[in-house]
């Protein structure tokens, strides 16, 4: 019999190893506090696979779920409040995009992290104990 493979979703907003999906790859579950943010284990505590590779990987994924996030503010935004150059709906929408996506910052830093080891860490093909 063989086992199951965990799903893909779960196990990346989770922060489980890209790997295997079952060991916790953060060495704190809770992005507080924010200095032991993006402090990752050096290793799968369940299948061994080396998950530190550079200092700051994920940087870049982090700009572009950024931007994700002003566009997905935009869809909702619009259609309940409307753009317009005439007024100061504009600022008001960036205004209120810059503030969310500054309280998200920690949970897209760590999302960017994961999606990063998850391109780079095939499931299945690497060290296991």
């Amino acid at each position: 019999m063989s086992a199951t493979k965990p799903a893909l979703l779960p196990a990346l907003f989770t922060g489980k190893c890209p790997n295997c999906r079952k060991g916790y790859v953060w060495q704190q579950k809770s992005v507080f506090p924010l200095k032991h943010l993006l402090q990752l284990k050096a290793n799968c505590p369940v299948c061994g696979q080396r998950l530190v590779y550079e200092r700051n990987n994920g940087a870049g994924i982090n700009y572009a779920l950024t931007i994700i996030l002003f566009f997905l503010n935009l869809a909702w935004y619009w259609p309940v409040f409307g753009l317009s150059y005439d007024d100061n709906s504009v600022e008001y929408f960036l205004l209120t995009s810059i503030i969310i996506a500054i309280l998200a910052q920690p949970w897209l830093m760590r999302l960017g992290r994961m999606i990063y080891l998850y391109l780079f860490i095939q499931f299945g093909k690497g060290a296991m104990r």
